[in-house]
C-alpha cells in the first residue's frame, strides 16, 4: 500500500522510526524490538539509512521484515549524496524485489572528509533530483522539512527548496524533530502561502537522558524552548525522573499537536520498547476520538 493513502483515510496517521544496528552488531538484536513495536498497530514504520551507505543491507531487510512478516508498511530511507545512477537503480531493485513501496528521498550529509568540489559529483545534487527519480519508478516518496529551517540554509532558502521535492512528486512530508509547537504551527501557515498542501507528519523524539538531547541540538540544530530547559536544569542529575519527564512532554507535545489538526504524529522511538509503549497507552485514547 502506498502510504499517501493512509492519509486520506486515517488521520492522524501514527508512525515509528527504527534504526538499524550498527556494524559491530548482528542484525537479530533488533528482531525482538520490531516484533514488540509492532505490537502498538503503527500505521507504518520507517527504516533509517547509515551514512555512506553502512546499514543499507540492514535497511532493507529489516524494512522488508515489517512489510512482510508483520503486514505493517515500511518506509525505507534512502540518501543520495555522490550517488550515480547505477548506484540508485541498483538500491531500488532491492526495494522491489521485497515488496517495498514507499521511501523516504533524503539528499544526505555530505561526509567530513568530503573536499568542497567533490560534493556535486554523483548523478543527484539535491533530494528533489532523487525523489523525480523516484517517482519515474512507481514509488510513493516521503521527503523531510525541518520547523526551524535546515541549518544550511535561511528561512526564505528552506521553503523554496521545500517546494521544489514536492513539485518534484513528494506524496507527504515528515519533520525533523522539534520541541516548541509554535515552531511547527508557524512554518505551516508559511507552506500553506506558498502552496504546499501535502501531509505533513510531525516528528517528536522523547528525551530519556541528558546526553541524548545535547547531541541531537548539535547535529540539528533545534531549539530548546524554556519550559523544556527548565526540564533538563532540574532533573539533570536524576536519570529516571529525566525519563519521565521526557516522556510526559513528548506527550503533551503529541495531544497538543492531534487537537491542532496535525495530519501524522512519527515517534522517533530510538529502538526503546517501553518508551513507545508508555506514549501509546498515553494517547491511543485520543488518537480512536480524532478519527
Amino acid at each position: 500500500m502506498k502510504i499517501k493513502d493512509m492519509y486520506n483515510k486515517n488521520r492522524p496517521v501514527i508512525s515509528f522510526e527504527v534504526f538499524p544496528p550498527n556494524t559491530n552488531h548482528s542484525i537479530e538484536t533488533i528482531y525482538d524490538t520490531i516484533h514488540d513495536l509492532a505490537t502498538f498497530n503503527p500505521d507504518f514504520v520507517s527504516v533509517t539509512y547509515g551514512a555512506g551507505g553502512s546499514t543499507r543491507g540492514k535497511t532493507v531487510e529489516i524494512a522488508s521484515l515489517i512489510k512482510n512478516k508483520y503486514n505493517i508498511e515500511s518506509l525505507a530511507h534512502l540518501t543520495c549524496v555522490g550517488a550515480s545512477k547505477s548506484e540508485i537503480d541498483s538500491i531500488i531493485k532491492e526495494y522491489q524485489s521485497n515488496n517495498i513501496e514507499n521511501i523516504l528521498s533524503l539528499r544526505g550529509d555530505f561526509p567530513k572528509d568530503m573536499d568542497e568540489k567533490d560534493k556535486h559529483n554523483g548523478d543527484f545534487t539535491y533530494a528533489s533530483d532523487l525523489t523525480a527519480y523516484l517517482k519515474k519508478n512507481d514509488f510513493c516518496v516521503a521527503g523531510a522539512y525541518y520547523p526551524e529551517t535546515h541549518y544550511e540554509n535561511n528561512d526564505l532558502m528552506d521553503l523554496f527548496n521545500l517546494k521544489k521535492k514536492v513539485d518534484a512528486g513528494t506524496d507527504f512530508l515528515i519533520s525533523q524533530i522539534f520541541f516548541d509547537n509554535e515552531l511547527l504551527y508557524k512554518f505551516k501557515d508559511k507552506t500553506d502561502k506558498i502552496g504546499i498542501n501535502v501531509p505533513f507528519s510531525a516528528g517528536i523524539i522523547p528525551v530519556t537522558n541528558a546526553k541524548q538531547i545535547k547531541r541531537i541540538t548539535s547535529l540539528c540544530g533545534c531549539s530548546l524552548p524554556p519550559k523544556f530547559q527548565r526540564i533538563l536544569e532540574k532533573y539533570a542529575d536524576k536519570p529516571e525522573a529525566l525519563t519521565e519527564a521526557g516522556i510526559a512532554y513528548a506527550i503533551e507535545q503529541i495531544i497538543d499537536l492531534i487537537s491542532w489538526g496535525i495530519d501524522g504524529i512519527h515517534l522517533y522511538t530510538m529502538n526503546k520498547v517501553d518508551t513507545t509503549k508508555k506514549i501509546m497507552d498515553s494517547i491511543s485514547h485520543i488518537r480512536d476520538l480524532s478519527k
